[in-house]
C-alpha cells in the first residue's frame, strides 16, 4: 500500500497546527498566571533578524492552509495578519485547521504529479510535483517555525517539554 499525498499532508499538517494550538494556549496561561503583559510575549523572538513569536505561528498556518490550497487547485483564505494576542492567533489556527481538514482525498487527485508554482515578492519557487513541494518545502517549514513557536516560548520561561512539541505519540 502507497501513502497518499492527502494522507502526507492533512493529519500531518492537523498534527502539526493542533501542538502549536496546545502551545499557544500554555503561552496564554503562562502570561495569566505570572502576571506578564502578553504582549512582551507575543513580540518575543530568539534574534533580533527573525520573526517574532505571533509572526511564527502566522507562517505555519499560511504555509498549512497554502499547501492545501496549492496541491487541491483552489483558493486559500486570507487572513489579515492582525492577531495581537494568543486568542486571536489560537482562532487562527483553528480557522485553519478546519480549512485543512475539510480536504478529501478525492480532491488531492493529480496533485502528487502536478508541477507547483511558488511566489513571492522578489523569487519563485517551482517545484517538479505535488510530493516535492510537500517534502522539500511545507514540511520542512511547518516544522522550523514549530520549533521556533516553542522555542520563543521556552525561552520566554513558558514550562513546555519535548511533549508540547510533538503532542500525543503512539495513540496513533
Amino acid at each position: 500500500m502507497s501513502l497518499s499525498i492527502h494522507d502526507a499532508s492533512v493529519p500531518v499538517l492537523s498534527r502539526a497546527l493542533s501542538n502549536v494550538a496546545a502551545i499557544v494556549e500554555k503561552g496564554r496561561l503562562h502570561a495569566e498566571s505570572e502576571k506578564l503583559d502578553p504582549a512582551v510575549l507575543l513580540g518575543m523572538r530568539l534574534y533580533p533578524n527573525m520573526f517574532a513569536f505571533t509572526r511564527q505561528v502566522q507562517v505555519v498556518s499560511d504555509t498549512a492552509k497554502g499547501c492545501m490550497a496549492r496541491l487541491a487547485g483552489v483558493e486559500a483564505p486570507k487572513y489579515e495578519d492582525t492577531e495581537a494576542s494568543f486568542a486571536e492567533l489560537k482562532q487562527r489556527i483553528d480557522k485553519t485547521l478546519v480549512f485543512v481538514k475539510g480536504f478529501e482525498p478525492r480532491q488531492l487527485e493529480g496533485a502528487e504529479s502536478r508541477a507547483v508554482v511558488l511566489k513571492f515578492p522578489n523569487s519563485t519557487l517551482n517545484f517538479t510535483s505535488g510530493w516535492d513541494y510537500l517534502q522539500s518545502f511545507v514540511l520542512p517549514n511547518v516544522y522550523f517555525h514549530s520549533a521556533m513557536v516553542y522555542g520563543i516560548l521556552r525561552h520566554g520561561g513558558v514550562k513546555l517539554g519535548k511533549s508540547d512539541y510533538l503532542g500525543s505519540i503512539g495513540s496513533g
